[in-house]
């Protein structure tokens, strides 16, 4: 059974704030987090909210000096709970979880950092010319989630290649992140962002006018959706190695939410135009079953055993 975990009333308190967003705002990771036990439930809530914070300042309507300031305060929080300066009774309750979650945990909140630096990124308005320009975006933002999710989960005493742990969360990052950007090709050409490198766009014919989300004529969009699907796929491939060097509850968290991402990547190859349509996403019930599926451990051994072109 389950032995609760024992924090003071305010730490309860700022824990119960993180989850109450994580549960509002996380569509898709939620899923994964509440398969968790309450201790690491609670450190992985901690962390989707700062993190939650970081974004919505990006994503946000302020001005680029102004989301420059905000995300700079932000990053002055994060060196208050690394330097333990947050007490208990702080008006800031993510503060308050995310250094309680640090206390218990060996998370590496330089993670942090990097996401603040990948949210300036946006602010600046970047773009990216080849995959590894992107790459080097993706690690800030998603692949540092992952080396940061894997200081709350551990990795089991005698599991093989844990040496390379952190590679993989980063590699899974990265799956879940270009996944994100083919799901949000539309959503972002509003907001007059293109993530997709540009070497990528012109070999299908497609740079002229995507900004709109709009492929000109003759432009194999098909072709390069397809193309990014496979570079897609074989991350996620790589990433879930880590599977086995975790515990069964946060292999299950894991597999959760890379397994429903992955069905959006399943969605978007079957068809590729839905993404100028609007955001494709899954019904909750498809989430549930994909959560079950993780807790089961079969999507996680079909992966690792199919490779690049398995399917869930």
């Amino acid at each position: 059974m389950e032995q609760p975990v024992s924090v003071s009333a305010p730490v309860q308190a700022a824990y119960s704030y993180c989850e109450a967003v994580t549960g509002q705002q996380a569509r898709n990771f939620a899923y994964g987090i509440r398969l968790l036990p309450t201790d690491k439930r609670q450190a992985m809530s901690a962390l989707y909210a700062f993190s939650r914070r970081v974004d919505d300042i990006g994503d946000g309507p302020l001005d680029p000096e102004a989301k420059r300031d905000r995300l700079e305060a932000t990053r002055d929080v994060l060196t208050r709970v690394r330097s333990g300066a947050v007490a208990e009774d702080d008006t800031d309750p993510v503060a308050v979880a995310l250094s309680d979650a640090a206390s218990r945990f060996p998370i590496p909140l330089d993670g942090l950092d990097e996401l603040i630096d990948g949210v300036l990124m946006d602010v600046r308005g970047e773009t990216y010319e080849t995959w590894d320009d992107l790459k080097a975006y993706c690690r800030c933002v998603a692949g540092a989630i992952g080396r940061l999710s894997l200081g709350v989960f551990g990795t089991q005493p005698g599991a093989r290649g844990t040496e390379r742990a952190a590679e993989y969360a980063d590699t899974l990052g990265l799956a879940l992140q270009l996944t994100n950007i083919l799901r949000d090709v539309r959503e972002d050409a509003a907001n007059g962002r293109t993530y997709l490198p540009s070497d990528d766009l012109a070999k299908f014919g497609c740079s002229a006018g995507f900004h709109e989300a709009v492929p000109p004529p003759g432009s194999d969009f098909t072709g390069l959706v397809h193309f990014e699907v496979r570079r897609a796929r074989a991350l996620f491939a790589e990433g879930y190695r880590l599977l086995p060097m975790l515990d069964r509850r946060s292999g299950a968290c894991v597999a959760a939410m890379a397994g429903i991402y992955r069905r959006l990547l399943d969605r978007i190859e079957r068809d590729p135009e839905a993404v100028l349509r609007g955001r494709v996403s899954l019904p909750g019930r498809e989430k549930a079953y994909v959560a079950v599926r993780g807790l089961s451990g079969i999507d996680a051994r079909h992966i690792t055993r199919q490779g690049p072109r398995g399917r869930a």
